[in-house]
Parts: structure tokens; sequence; C-alpha cells
């Protein structure tokens, strides 16, 4: 997975991060990310926030690229922590939004959360990124390591692939393990959460809402 992601990020990061286009200015890049957040958090806050001042929220979240939708969660919440595989896109997203307070940035080891401080949290989120994990195994390895971290009754809000890919390989870091809604259901029960919501099953875009068992 590392060698893959730094590969891309060398080629062309925000290609990567969002193929909608290979040319994306700084202020594009920005903007689609205040899109994205604008339609899966701001829609959502009921879900995400139970009643706490976003502000004083620390949230998580696992994948950030080339910092596209890390820029635009600290627009919203006090405290972003956020992990990628990829030192290549880590040192892109610092260079972006290094000067921003309240955001901390990690490169993970691509298995599980233990870079992250032992530290409570809010909410967690991520997009775009389990999709392209080849391994049930790894994925759930993380939803395990989300629900350490999380304080209880909180939300892990991600996605991730809905759609079997024909050509894909075990090795694939592109097209990613896929997930039925019982898949995704028996994971949530086996890591500790309840799976309240979904959507998009049978799509590359396929949402799971798994809040954290009091």
């Amino acid at each position: 997975m590392r060698a893959d992601w730094d590969r891309r990020a060398k080629e062309n990061a925000r290609y990567y991060v969002d193929t909608s286009r290979k040319d994306w200015s700084d202020d594009e890049f920005f903007a689609s990310g205040e899109l994205a957040i604008s339609q899966d958090i701001s829609t959502d806050m009921t879900n995400i926030c139970q009643e706490k001042d976003p502000k004083q929220m620390r949230i998580l979240e696992i994948g950030c690229g080339a910092g596209r939708l890390t820029q635009a969660l600290s627009n919203i919440f006090g405290e972003v922590h956020a992990v990628d595989v990829s030192g290549e896109m880590v040192a892109q997203a610092r260079s972006a939004l290094g000067g921003r307070p309240g955001v901390h940035l990690y490169q993970n080891n691509g298995c599980d959360l233990s870079v992250i401080p032992q530290l409570e949290f809010d909410f967690a989120y991520s997009a775009i990124v389990f999709q392209h994990i080849p391994s049930r195994e790894i994925i759930e390895t993380y939803v395990r390591e989300v629900h350490r971290l999380l304080k209880p009754g909180a939300l892990f809000k991600f996605q991730v692939q809905g759609y079997i890919a024909t050509d894909s390989t075990p090795d694939d870091t592109w097209h990613g393990v896929a997930y039925s809604e019982p898949q995704a259901r028996e994971m949530a029960e086996r890591c500790g959460f309840e799976m309240r919501y979904s959507y998009g099953a049978g799509v590359q875009y396929f949402w799971l809402w798994y809040f954290k068992n009091a």
C-alpha cells in the first residue's frame, strides 16, 4: 500500500485523491473538499455531534491524502487528527495545512492506528480510502482501532467498496475488496459497533454509519 500510494503521490497526488481531473489548482482542489464535506458532514451533524459543539470536538480522519478533506474538516471541528499510509501524501498535506491550529497529521503503518496518541475521539470519518484496500483483515483491524479510540456512543462514518470489480487481484490497491450489506453488518457486530444506517450497497461508494456501543 505504501509503495503504491507514494508512487501515485509523486506522479500526481491530487489526481489520485480525486480522479475527476488531472490539473487541480490549489483553490479548486480544496474547494472540492469543502463541497464533499458539506455533503457528507454538514448534512449529518445530528448523528455526528450528538448535541456537542463541533468546535469542542476532537475527530479522526483515516486516509487524509493531500489534505483535501482535512482542511474542510478543520473549518468545522476544533481538533482534527488525520493519518495516511503514504509519507508523500502526508508531506503534501503538511505543506498545505501545516499552519492550521488544531490539525495533527501522521503517517501510519497501513495496518493500525498505533501512531495516534492515547486520546478519546468524538467522531471518526473516512472517505474514498477503504475502497482501495484489498484485505478484509486490514479493514477490520482499522475498524477495531477506531472502536478503541472513539468515545462510547460516538459515530464512525466511512465508505467501503460495494462493487465487485471483476478485474481486481488480491494485491490490487486501487480496486479494494467489496462488502455486501450483510458483511458490513457482521463486521460492525464483531468490532463492537451498531450499524444503524447504510447507503449505496452494490456500488462503489457504500457508506456505513457505525455507532460505538455504550
